[in-house]
């Protein structure tokens, strides 16, 4: 079984928001799957189904993007799984808008969600795919930004993004990470103008 995390914040107020771009991406796997994230196991949201033929539990946290690690060690450890058998979907605001990419291990890279998962876990040992959600503009409050929801000329970009990041983790789940990533992540999705 695979363990696919969607890192947000809970709340219709941050539903929209960059920081929820893994939860985003979540609720349009479980559509694509059929299911309802909605059972409460381990301070997070799941639902359990089958993607690409493998047996798959989504799970987004309920403790707030920063608190991440504390749902996630506790997701594994009752399902008996390693961070190998872990992919997080996070935002990622040193990316532009419309990008993704796969990573199989690293650094937090200043996210505060992936860095409680790096803790909680002791290991930095598992898939990441981050989600491009950098400002077209300077921004002096970068917290501010990734919790105020998306401007509207921005939906189409996002919405795409979400397509790929589904597209990715069924392909992931298919052909590996590192064909994946071979695939993925030069990808730029089209900006807004």
């Amino acid at each position: 079984m695979k363990l696919i995390v969607g890192l947000g914040n809970p709340g219709y107020e941050y539903y929209l928001t960059p920081h929820n771009m893994g939860f985003m991406a979540l609720d349009r796997l479980a559509e694509i799957c059929g299911v309802d994230i909605s059972r409460r196991q381990s301070q997070a949201l799941v639902a359990e189904t089958q993607l690409e033929g493998e047996p798959v539990l989504l799970a987004k946290p309920q403790t707030f993007v920063n608190l991440s690690g504390l749902a996630v060690a506790r997701l594994l450890e009752a399902r008996q799984l390693t961070p190998d058998d872990l992919m997080i979907l996070l935002d990622d605001v040193n990316l532009p808008l419309g990008t993704l990419r796969i990573r199989t291990q690293g650094s937090a890279g200043g996210h505060n969600g992936l860095k409680s998962v790096i803790g909680a876990l002791g290991s930095d040992g598992f898939l990441r795919l981050r989600m491009g959600v950098a400002p077209d503009r300077p921004i002096e409050d970068l917290v501010s930004y990734v919790l105020t929801p998306f401007r509207k000329s921005q939906l189409e970009t996002v919405a795409g993004l979400v397509d790929q990041a589904v597209e990715a983790v069924r392909a992931i789940l298919k052909e590996g990470p590192q064909r994946a990533m071979t695939r993925f992540n030069r990808r730029v999705l089209s900006q807004e103008s």
